[in-house]
């Protein structure tokens, strides 16, 4: 089954510990648009931090607004050049870093 993720990769100045801060501050704002248990049910994410890489699940709505609000968040935080994001199609996260 291949699954649609979005792939952020950071620079070496971005704190990894302060990228999967800002994941769970778009996880806790994608509950206020669709509620706790669906948020907890459709939404996954992996970060790598010797690749310095963070893989956001986009196949599900949830999916696709956690990346979207985590693209801000890290846009403003770290700055457009700190980072890079491709959408890319890829196995199930279990099985990607």
């Amino acid at each position: 089954m291949i699954t649609e993720v979005c792939r952020y990769t950071f620079g070496p100045k971005v704190p990894i510990t302060r990228v999967e801060d800002s994941v769970h501050l778009a996880m806790l704002a994608a509950e206020g648009l669709y509620g706790s248990p669906r948020v907890r049910i459709e939404a996954c994410y992996l970060i790598d931090a010797k690749k310095r890489a963070c893989v956001v699940d986009t196949t599900t709505d949830v999916g696709r607004d956690i990346a979207r609000i985590l693209t801000s968040f890290l846009a403003r935080e770290f700055g457009e050049r700190a980072f890079e994001v491709k959408r890319l199609d890829r196995p199930p996260l279990s099985q990607t870093a």
